[in-house]
């Protein structure tokens, strides 16, 4: 029944657009036509309540071409209605074959955005304190509650959303290097979406068509314990990376794992920046430090854990979670910044499939707010990729610190086998 009224329906549209010279006539055409047309409306259109609501739609439009409806109209009762689109496009044009990209952050014709409402699911390779300070400022701001699903690594939850690419869990990744990421939008297992609030974000910080956007930044560092580098390494920090090939320190490092964290990655990334990209120096250099590695963590923070408590004199880590940690008791751990070290790019993206597309792309366009980058940087020490977030007190800054020229693009595209080239190098499968 609904399709033939649809065909009817088209039917009455041409009939009425040849008699008003197409479908830009002005709008108090439309009275006259559904008075010449009453028949056929009737009979093909869906009677006499579609004609009445069809009707005042047309009075109610101030001209032809808007592209919206009145507040007035009770959009599911016209959609129920199947012949009303055809004097809907006579009024104001014909119905879109298919609906605006919900991907797309602004729209210009909208004159309400949806809201977002529900609850949304997030991956986070953040720590569980950040997490849910910051989740619960994101939930009062938008009213969409979080579901924090369990924490883990940025390299574990890229291998979890690749898992779970048919029957996705999360609606959001976020945290962790843009380097996570960017595999998964190559795979097809991100949604993009341009957040009107990108546009405050530099073009080194995002992905063009917004497949993952950043957010903050991150300094590589070193942590130290105060009681084991004066007991063990005589109390000498490391100024250079190459500082640590020294056999003081045999045995007495731990490393964040570089297969399952954004720091270990990056920490072998920045090694062969340093070197000019020579993978050979990068990797016989890794194999140097390898003796001197206790552990390789599984959790970035959970090294800085290890490293309070005292496990092992210190580790290559992120300075921010450093500085947070310290906070706890400046005189246990200190932080140092070697001379060229590395950065990243800590991101956010949408997971294809995800079961509430608004509540996601609300989050994506509140973490890129002025409010949460000021939050973020007052509880967790990070930098921000706003230019009007200021600084955490004592972080290092991107232009603050010795950096090499890290290609952020080439690391993304060559992790795999810079991994697999690690773990023949040092004996690790």
């Amino acid at each position: 029944m609904l399709e033939r009224d649809q065909r009817r329906g088209r039917s009455f549209l041409k009939r009425f657009a040849g008699q008003q010279g197409g479908l830009d006539a002005a709008p108090e055409a439309c009275g006259d036509a559904l008075r010449r047309n009453r028949r056929a409306w009737d009979d093909g259109a869906g009677g006499v309540e579609a004609r009445r609501v069809a009707t005042r739609v047309c009075s109610q439009r101030a001209s032809c071409g808007r592209g919206y409806m009145t507040p007035e109209l009770d959009r599911r009762m016209f959609l129920r209605l199947a012949g009303a689109t055809a004097v809907i496009a006579a009024c104001g044009g014909a119905p879109s074959a298919a609906s605006p990209s919900p991907s797309v952050g602004a729209s210009a014709t909208a004159s309400v955005a949806p809201k977002a409402t529900g609850r949304i699911s997030i991956y986070s390779a953040l720590n569980e304190s950040t997490n849910n300070q910051l989740f619960a400022a994101f939930t009062k701001a938008t009213g969409v509650d979080v579901s924090a699903l369990p924490l883990a690594a940025a390299g574990d939850l890229q291998t979890k959303i690749t898992a779970e690419k048919n029957n996705p869990q999360a609606d959001i990744f976020v945290g962790g290097s843009s380097e996570f990421h960017d595999p998964l939008g190559k795979q097809g297992l991100l949604e993009a979406y341009l957040s009107p609030n990108a546009k405050d974000v530099a073009a080194q910080f995002k992905e063009a068509s917004g497949l993952w956007t950043g957010w903050y930044t991150g300094i590589f560092g070193f942590i130290s314990n105060t009681s084991r580098l004066n007991a063990d390494i005589g109390g000498k920090k490391p100024a250079t990376w190459d500082d640590l090939l020294d056999p003081i320190w045999k045995q007495k490092l731990i490393l964040p794992d570089p297969i399952r964290t954004g720091g270990g990655y990056i920490f072998i990334a920045t090694q062969i920046f340093r070197f000019g990209r020579d993978e050979t120096k990068a990797m016989d250099y890794m194999k140097k430090l390898h003796p001197n590695i206790l552990s390789y963590g599984p959790t970035s923070p959970g090294v800085i854990t290890s490293i309070s408590n005292g496990e092992a004199a210190g580790a290559p880590n992120w300075s921010h979670d450093i500085l947070t940690e310290k906070a706890k008791d400046p005189t246990r751990i200190d932080l140092t910044v070697p001379k060229d070290t590395g950065f990243e790019v800590g991101a956010v993206s949408i997971v294809k499939g995800t079961k509430n597309l608004l509540g996601a792309q609300a989050f994506v366009d509140w973490v890129l707010t002025k409010d949460a980058g000021d939050l973020n940087t007052k509880l967790s020490n990070r930098g921000s990729v706003r230019t009007d977030v200021a600084p955490a007190p004592g972080a290092p800054t991107l232009t603050s610190v010795t950096l090499v020229n890290y290609d952020r693009q080439w690391a993304t595209d060559n992790k795999t086998r810079i991994q697999k080239l690690w773990q023949t190098t040092v004996g690790i499968q």
